[in-house]
């Protein structure tokens, strides 16, 4: 009897303690893992910013970009000196910089944008175009631009087409808004259609504009970071940073919504307000974003996507990785706009749509494979 009653007990004791140290090894391959990928992002971040200045019809040394950026954050300090040449200094600071901190922002916008978009939808081919951000912002910069209206000047295009681009999420969010209730699939197609009716209404004023207006139209339709200004940059960067933060404080809450609605209101989460105060972050980011640089797609899509492969689908990495991986991503795509041909700059959104539309087929097709078939 005596050894009946202390057998299980000998064996019960490791047992109990195998489950608190078994999950230990992954949980720290995991943190590494993290750590690694974040580490890797922000070196390459630096390291672009860095070479996207000094890289341009005019060249710059990399080291002289680096001691006139130290020079210019140590302040009073003195650390680091100014480049030497006044034209090369002036050149650095009021036309590159802008732009690379541009390129920095609205990548990072519309990664985030769309890691945010892809766990609201629950679906990684969904894209912050999906709601009409896109297409009405740019409705409104071509009836502007047609229309010949230079009210705030410099400001005229950008304000009319983040004002746009905010009238047309509201209309999708409105319209597909029934019995109280937001249902995804009603959302999706609600924005098809906004977006068709965006479509038709810049065919219209295409039409309509003279040679020039189609020119200018069809420019800023392909995406484009040249002109940025720090005053460009000083608009951009507020929304930017309450769609950033705010995107960084639903990861947990997207997490469960990952789980099915039903599950996430168990477990306490607000579906409905967690979905609208997703897709009013997502329009008021992206449509300051796209009215500065015009439409630059697939950032969105890809860069998240990329980034679930690599860290698993947990927004609380997910999102701050996409927002490095797409600053990191669309400054790269800037280089190439600025230096591929000579004297002459490309639209960066062509070269992301170059890129991102045999992806957005590969992900369709493994998608496809993964799930035995359409549904």
């Amino acid at each position: 009897m005596t050894t009946l009653d202390t057998t299980p007990q000998a064996d019960s004791a490791p047992a109990s303690r195998k489950p608190s140290t078994g999950p230990r090894p992954v949980k720290s391959a995991n943190s590494t893992a993290h750590i690694a990928l974040f580490a890797g992002l922000g070196a390459a971040l630096i390291l672009v910013s860095l070479g996207s200045a000094a890289v341009g019809q005019y060249g710059i040394g990399f080291a002289d970009v680096a001691d006139s950026v130290l020079h210019h954050l140590s302040g009073p300090l003195g650390l680091g000196h100014p480049v030497g040449d006044s034209f090369a200094e002036s050149a650095l600071w009021e036309i590159r910089m802008p732009r690379v901190v541009m390129s920095l922002l609205v990548g990072a916008v519309l990664a985030t944008a769309g890691a945010l978009m892809q766990g609201v939808f629950g679906n990684p081919l969904a894209e912050p175009g999906v709601v009409g951000v896109s297409s009405g912002s740019a409705l409104g910069a071509a009836f502007v631009i047609v229309a010949g209206v230079d009210v705030l000047g410099q400001f005229t295009v950008p304000v009319a087409a983040f004002v746009t681009g905010l009238v047309a999420v509201l209309l999708v969010y409105l319209l597909s808004r029934a019995g109280g209730r937001t249902e995804v699939v009603t959302l999706v197609l609600t924005g098809i259609a906004i977006n068709a009716v965006a479509g038709a209404g810049l065919a219209f004023c295409m039409f309509f504009g003279s040679q020039t207006a189609r020119d200018q139209i069809v420019f800023w339709q392909l995406g484009s970071l040249n002109g940025s200004r720090w005053a460009y940059v000083g608009s951009v960067a507020p929304f930017a940073a309450v769609g950033l933060l705010g995107a960084c404080l639903l990861a947990r809450r997207l997490d469960l919504l990952a789980l099915g609605d039903r599950a996430a209101r168990h477990l306490g989460v607000d579906v409905e307000r967690l979905r609208v105060t997703a897709i009013v972050l997502i329009a008021v980011m992206v449509a300051a974003a796209v009215a500065f640089s015009g439409v630059i797609g697939f950032v969105g899509l890809v860069v998240p996507h990329l980034v679930r492969m690599a860290v698993g689908p947990g927004h609380r990495v997910l999102i701050p990785a996409s927002m490095l991986g797409g600053a990191v991503l669309l400054a790269v795509a800037d280089v190439v706009a600025r230096t591929a041909v000579a004297y002459a700059d490309l639209p960066i959104g062509m070269l992301t749509a170059l890129v991102g539309g045999p992806f957005f087929f590969w992900l369709l097709r493994t998608t496809r494979a993964r799930a035995g078939g359409w549904t």
